[in-house]
């Protein structure tokens, strides 16, 4: 088995939610919105397709022909938006799985992505990718399978519903979870089971408590968490490592730094998401060294 073949690395190429925010009090935590990689085994998983996707892209240009799976939590705008400019995906000879749940409109995660390269949105439609793209229907609750890898889902609570992922390998698991909202008085028991005893939770924590509840300008019913909520989560399904994403976009690298800081304080395996991290995770078969919280904090 090579090296590759036996690590189970995330990596982050976009942190942020909602919008794109590039420029200088972003720099630090950077500006692009959600997509995780994932190196498991020798297969490259993709979680959503923001802005951060081109990023990715552009990393893997150097290394054709790719293949790849890619996951999508939903459909709304800051989560697909960087798949027309996806540029491994219009080279021939690249291959890549896509995976995503019918929309409560009925629309498959194939038309949808369609839809948004139709004139007049985008100049090319998605039938000129000239990558071999073969489409997937999940269906929140079943399980996904590739190769040895085992993929749980589950329905998160979001406006127009997202799914959330366990990527489960070699002993060694990986939680992507966002968005969604938490509930008032209970944990939700769907990202509860799906985080279980997890080595690393991606979890949405676009606000502070303060901003979700503030009177003059409530968050509640928006469809996102709190990174308060956040550590309540890591604590009770017994996570080694939070990692605090899908950042506001008004939130500056200040900001990011209090926060940090704060959950930390709260919960010593939390992290802050930031372009360019990377998280190993140790499998039952991985010589690699152990994780370490605070080697991989900002």
């Amino acid at each position: 088995m090579s090296r590759i073949d036996n690590q189970f690395n995330v990596q982050f190429w976009g942190v942020r939610g909602s919008i794109p925010c590039p420029g200088l009090d972003t720099v630090r935590y950077g500006g692009n919105t959600p997509c995780v990689s994932m190196q498991v085994g020798g297969k490259r998983l993709v979680f959503d397709a923001g802005t951060g996707l081109h990023v990715l892209g552009k990393s893997l240009l150097s290394q054709m022909p790719v293949e790849g799976h890619i996951f999508f939590t939903h459909s709304h705008w800051d989560h697909i938006q960087g798949f027309p400019f996806f540029t491994p995906a219009f080279i021939s000879g690249n291959k890549f799985d896509i995976y995503g749940a019918i929309a409560p409109d009925g629309s498959t995660i194939e038309q949808r992505l369609n839809g948004q390269m139709l004139h007049p949105n985008f100049p090319v439609p998605l039938q000129i990718m000239g990558s071999n793209l073969t489409f997937h229907n999940v269906q929140p609750g079943q399980p996904i399978h590739i190769d040895d890898i085992i993929i749980e889902t589950a329905h998160l609570n979001h406006p127009g519903e997202a799914v959330g992922y366990r990527v489960n390998w070699q002993g060694g698991a990986a939680v992507y979870i966002t968005d969604t909202e938490h509930y008032a008085d209970h944990l939700d028991e769907n990202v509860l089971w799906l985080a279980r005893n997890a080595d690393v939770l991606i979890y949405d924590s676009t606000y502070t408590d303060e901003e979700y509840r503030n009177p003059k300008s409530s968050k509640i019913g928006w469809g996102h968490s709190t990174w308060q909520e956040a550590v309540k989560m890591a604590k009770a399904a017994n996570v080694k490592t939070l990692a605090i994403y899908h950042h506001d976009p008004a939130h500056n690298d200040e900001f990011l730094d209090r926060i940090g800081e704060e959950a930390h304080a709260c919960f010593s395996g939390a992290i802050m998401a930031r372009e360019g991290l990377i998280l190993p995770i140790t499998t039952t078969d991985s010589t690699s060294e152990s994780f370490s919280a605070s080697k991989y904090s900002a």
